[in-house]
């Protein structure tokens, strides 16, 4: 410990405070450079692009001043610049050849954000995970699920696997799924489905609600209830059409086991 000790205030003599102060001044301003750059790309290309595009540019104007500032301030203390960049090349080329799997997750990283299938605070289902979008990196996708859980998501992942955008499009679909046995009045159902259809103020007239049979099952006709919302109305209209049509139903005296109810849409 008194060699390390003794070493360091040989090497502090040796290059002089003076220069020390200058390298850390020199540092200090550079990160405030870049993080007054990256918060100026920010706000001046804010309007212009999506969430993830804003971060990326907000990153791009950050990393690259913060490294000028680290250079000139390891210049500073006397450090061979060379050196570094070449054992930098060397270590790149044995990283690369050791993480395939990471470079595959930045290339798959690269296609994600080029092609905009998804973005920052879109939500999506892959791999059976369902959620909002906190970030696209480039090694993996950051996902907060509905029961407030953090996911990270590889990025090759995403490119092998069937991605859903559940808010990609203003408007959502909602499906309700009923079984009904063979002796009951299809008519007199639709006609009480629509009802209740244009009941609920929510529920878009056009595209118009349809009601239509799914399947002729072994002991049991499956029809299919379908009507149109906004994406932000999505489950309140669901939960509302759902308990709709169960009372309309016991007003009715349809058989309620005769009636099960499945919901074939993703939250």
């Amino acid at each position: 410990m008194d060699e390390i000790v003794a070493g360091l205030k040989t090497w502090f003599d040796s290059i002089g405070w003076s220069s020390i102060v200058r390298a850390v001044g020199i540092f200090l301003v550079g990160l405030l450079l870049a993080r007054l750059l990256g918060s100026f790309l920010g706000r001046v290309f804010g309007g212009r692009v999506d969430p993830q595009r804003r971060m990326l540019l907000r990153r791009a104007g950050f990393y690259p001043v913060v490294l000028l500032a680290g250079a000139a301030a390891l210049r500073e203390l006397g450090f061979d610049l060379s050196v570094f960049l070449g054992a930098a090349g060397i270590f790149t080329v044995a990283i690369g050849f050791a993480s395939q799997t990471s470079a595959s997750n930045v290339i798959s990283g690269l296609f994600l954000i080029g092609e905009r299938a998804f973005g920052v605070g879109d939500v999506i289902e892959v791999a059976g995970i369902s959620g909002e979008v906190l970030a696209i990196d480039l090694l993996s996708v950051k996902v907060r699920t509905f029961d407030n859980l953090y996911v990270r998501i590889p990025n090759e992942t995403m490119v092998k696997s069937n991605v859903t955008n559940l808010s990609r499009f203003p408007l959502r679909r909602i499906d309700l799924v009923l079984r009904f046995g063979y002796g009951a009045d299809l008519q007199r159902v639709r006609e009480l489905l629509l009802e209740i259809a244009d009941a609920e103020p929510r529920v878009l007239d056009e595209p118009r609600p349809l009601v239509f049979v799914q399947e002729f099952e072994a002991t049991s006709v499956r029809l299919q209830f379908s009507v149109w919302a906004r994406r932000e109305l999505f489950l309140d209209v669901r939960t509302t059409l759902q308990a709709e049509v169960h009372r309309r139903f016991d007003e009715e005296g349809i058989d309620r086991p005769l009636a099960r109810m499945l919901v074939n849409a993703p939250a």
